[in-house]
């Protein structure tokens, strides 16, 4: 347990960015399972279920939830999967 004060608040902060962060991470999560199914089922909207994961991707490294290189990673690979499955 947290002894000082500003141990205290750190706690705190970090308990609420751990619940801001984590509608964010579910939001990425959701969109990119989502265009993985549209990529692999080839259906029409599979370019822009991509399109949105990328989008979300983006949005999320704006915020700090996660790292650049991390989306940089996840757009490389759904990008790659749209183009070989077309």
């Amino acid at each position: 347990m947290a002894n000082t004060k500003s141990a205290m608040k750190r706690i705190r902060q970090s308990e609420n960015r751990r619940i801001r962060n984590r509608t964010v991470r579910s939001k990425v999560r959701t969109a990119v399972k989502t265009a993985r199914t549209a990529v692999t089922e080839a259906g029409g909207d599979a370019r822009t279920a991509v399109l949105e994961a990328i989008r979300a991707l983006d949005k999320a490294v704006t915020k700090g939830v996660i790292h650049p290189n991390t989306a940089g990673r996840k757009k490389s690979a759904l990008a790659r999967r749209l183009v070989a499955h077309k």
